[in-house]
């Protein structure tokens, strides 16, 4: 069986974001249980980490991707991720496409983020003022995973207009979509976050950037950035506020620093955290009287389901 190669060009030019976006919901609420992935390696590396992600689902087949990510700082010209996926054809159990990883992974995490909250932005979950309401979105942090982030929403919110105010400490080189720049700890950037219904972290950072009083009482949050139990971006005290969504709780509770500390603290309890699954497939009713925080951490069937459909797609272009 011939193996078919695909460039980060071409899964950009023939696969946009919503359609990932729409793969990883009807997956969910096809009913396929997910989520019981073999386990994943780190392996540290010099200037680095080797990331090896495996997973196989029913239906799907099976892939695994395999990644570098380099140290912060360390050869700034190069990608911080680069890699690639393989994906396995469930029948003949050969590697049927080999995909760009990079590629994968953009694609794969906003889509999971806006999979997760899609209902609360926009319909009757929404708590917009009215249908022409703009989305107000701050976004910590202007790396790739910010500006995917921005692109997906965009891409997949075609009934509401969206507004973008990026936060950092150093202002990038451009930003697209027409957003604002605002310096991390100015007035501006706290008015924005004040004002903003759907907040984004995508930072380094591993002490909190902001607490329960800096948002609105109904706002969205999605926690991308810590990605070990010592590091956080959300403090514990809004953390206790909110419903808390995950993709799925053991891994979270292991993994990621949000949930961790602000457990340990006494803020939440990880009996009443929802799932992604339950989310979308309208199995959770969600206050929209308290914050909602979505913590993610990745989870690599999601780039499985993500990676068969760029088949697929592709296989009905011909």
């Amino acid at each position: 069986m011939p193996l078919t190669v695909l460039t980060a060009e071409e899964i950009q030019s023939r696969f946009p974001p919503a359609k990932a976006v729409h793969a990883l919901r009807s997956t969910l609420q096809s009913g396929l249980q997910l989520g019981n992935d073999p386990q994943r390696s780190s392996i540290p590396v010099e200037h680095g980490n080797f990331l090896i992600m495996p997973a196989t689902a029913p239906e799907l087949g099976f892939g695994i991707k395999l990644l570098s990510l380099s140290d912060p700082g360390y050869r700034p010209e190069l990608p911080s991720i680069q890699g690639t996926y393989v994906l396995f054809d469930p029948k003949t159990l050969s590697p049927s496409h080999l995909l760009e990883g990079e590629a994968i992974t953009n694609l794969r995490t906003p889509a999971v983020s806006v999979a997760t909250v899609l209902n609360l932005l926009e319909g009757p979950g929404s708590n917009a003022t009215s249908a022409d309401a703009p989305l107000k979105v701050v976004i910590f942090g202007t790396g790739p995973q910010g500006r995917h982030h921005a692109a997906t929403l965009i891409e997949t919110l075609r009934e509401r207009p969206v507004e973008f105010s990026f936060v950092s400490r150093n202002r990038p080189a451009q930003l697209a979509h027409a957003a604002t720049w605002l310096a991390a700890g100015s007035p501006e950037a706290a008015a924005a976050l004040a004002a903003a219904e759907l907040v984004i972290t995508a930072t380094n950072s591993p002490e909190p950037l902001f607490g329960l009083g800096d948002v609105r009482g109904d706002a969205i949050i999605i926690a991308l950035g810590s990605h070990t139990p010592q590091a956080r971006e959300i403090s514990g005290e809004l953390m206790g506020s909110a419903t808390i969504i995950v993709e799925d709780v053991e891994t979270t509770f292991a993994e990621g620093g949000d949930v961790v500390q602000a457990e340990a603290e006494g803020f939440i309890d990880r009996g009443a955290v929802l799932t992604m699954a339950q989310v979308i497939r309208g199995e959770a009713e969600i206050s929209r009287e308290r914050p909602v925080v979505f913590k993610f951490t990745g989870m690599a069937w999601e780039d499985l389901v993500v990676a068969r459909a760029i088949a697929d797609e592709f296989a009905a272009a011909g």
